[in-house]
């Protein structure tokens, strides 16, 4: 990574930190939403064929198009002075991950059930965090669905951007931005997307393979950091993470379980670290905490990684 882009993403960090998100009406993200809801409105064959070529076609015709668009930016910037071009990609950066968006969401979930707001809470979790039904869940299952989203999209929103700009600068932060997008969008198994979002789904466990195990061994080192359960995080991340139907998810979502020493059990679906008690609204801000942690601790490796790999090469010639 070029010293520019070491300087880019810390100044994302702090533009994450001071600012938070942008109204949606000037966010990339969300204009890719948009863009992908519009696609998935006028989806309506609900032949499986069509469907699947539809959702192909979209995710790869506007990954492609993201990185063309993100390509051109980068050529202009290019042009402009050095100082200009780095502050400017921090804040192309910035639009592709979400850290203080993510701990302040969890923070209302918590002050919700401390304040004994159950249905507000509830709400709030289908809003912002999961996809699930919430209306039925007591306040150990609102903990629970929070705590699980904090740890997935530790993964989704934070580390997996960071890492693909690592690899290929904007544009494949934001290509990577926009099939995770899809697959929000689009990855059910309901009748009308079961083959439309067939495609997206599948992309987005291929590019979300390493990311999501390097956030769950980020989980562990910041559970050692932060006092809680190292132990049991490297436990749990390896005995459970195969329960889930996501090849990704099981990994932070296990590591988060065995750290704060909770049970994170979707009906039906999996119960990752049986044998420990059900969260407690508490939980939350202690899983909020290793969020933070694993967020810098990922940040940090990404800024030595490079210098590692230097550091080889000049031995190599020395050789």
């Amino acid at each position: 990574m070029k010293a520019s882009q070491k300087r880019a993403m810390a100044l994302a960090l702090l533009f994450d930190i001071l600012f938070g998100d942008p109204p949606n009406r000037f966010h990339p993200v969300a204009w890719m939403g948009s863009l992908i809801g519009w696609v998935d409105r006028r989806a309506t064959s609900q032949r499986p064929m069509s469907d699947l070529v539809a959702g192909a076609g979209l995710v790869f015709g506007g990954g492609a198009l993201i990185m063309l668009v993100a390509r051109a930016i980068e050529r202009i910037l290019s042009r402009l002075s050095p100082n200009l071009v780095w502050l400017l990609e921090a804040a192309g950066l910035k639009m592709t991950f979400s850290l203080h968006g993510l701990r302040r969401t969890a923070a209302e979930v918590e002050m919700s059930l401390e304040a004994g707001n159950l249905p507000q809470a509830r709400r709030l979790v289908s809003w912002h965090l999961v996809s699930r039904d919430t209306s039925k869940l007591d306040a150990c299952g609102v903990a629970a669905a929070t705590i699980e989203s904090v740890a997935e999209n530790a993964s989704d929103g934070v580390i997996a951007p960071l890492f693909y700009y690592l690899v290929g600068g904007l544009p494949l932060a934001f290509a990577y931005r926009f099939i995770n997008t899809a697959d929000s969008l689009l990855g059910y198994h309901d009748p009308k997307h079961e083959w439309l979002g067939k495609i997206p789904a599948r992309l987005d466990d291929l590019v979300n393979w390493l990311p999501a195990r390097l956030t769950a061994g980020l989980f562990v080192l910041a559970a050692f950091l932060c006092g809680e359960n190292g132990a049991g995080a490297w436990q749990m991340l390896k005995r459970d993470p195969s329960q889930t139907q996501s090849p990704n998810a099981g990994y932070p979502m296990s590591a988060m379980a065995g750290a704060l020493g909770v049970e994170l059990e979707k009906v039906g679906h999996y119960r990752l670290g049986a044998g420990f008690p059900k969260p407690v609204v508490t939980d939350i801000h202690r899983s909020i905490r290793l969020l933070s942690a694993a967020a810098w601790l990922g940040f940090f490796l990404f800024q030595l990684l490079p210098h590692a790999n230097w550091i080889k090469r000049v031995n190599r010639g020395n050789q």
